[in-house]
């Protein structure tokens, strides 16, 4: 079964899912974040997932960062709204420069680096890849 790796922000989330292997870790989407509940919901149905990963939002010195409380209600909700999946938060602390890192290493024009859709789900695949290696699975 897939892991999907979510990283939720205010007015946009970015996805990534790794195969049902979980070999690879793969960019899925950016979806508005009023429709993430829908999207998820959809998504689920269609795709076997064992686990979601939220990222969770902290400080340089590990303290919960200012939309830390944003998070933990967006954890709860999907805790609500899908009890048969494991739901875990990992650190996120650095994804989006290391995103931007990565795009700029890619050869990506700026006006591309710029795209906060495409920021938001390279730093999901990060926050997956992450969660793999901590967890001994990549």
């Amino acid at each position: 079964m897939r892991i999907l790796a979510i990283d939720y922000g205010s007015k946009r989330t970015g996805l990534a899912v790794t195969d049902p292997l979980r070999i690879i870790a793969t960019a899925l989407d950016t979806v508005a974040t009023p429709d993430i509940f829908d999207y998820l919901s959809g998504y689920l149905q269609r795709e076997p997932v064992s686990t979601i990963v939220v990222g969770e939002p902290l400080n340089t010195d590990g303290t919960p960062a200012h939309t830390a409380e944003m998070v933990a209600e967006f954890v709860a909700k999907i805790r609500l709204l899908f009890p048969s999946v494991e739901i875990d938060t990992y650190d996120e602390r650095f994804t989006s420069i290391i995103a931007k890192k990565r795009m700029l290493s890619m050869g990506l024009k700026k006006k591309d680096r710029r795209d906060k859709g495409l920021i938001d789900k390279i730093s999901a695949v990060i926050i997956l890849e992450d969660y793999l290696m901590f967890k001994g699975i990549f």
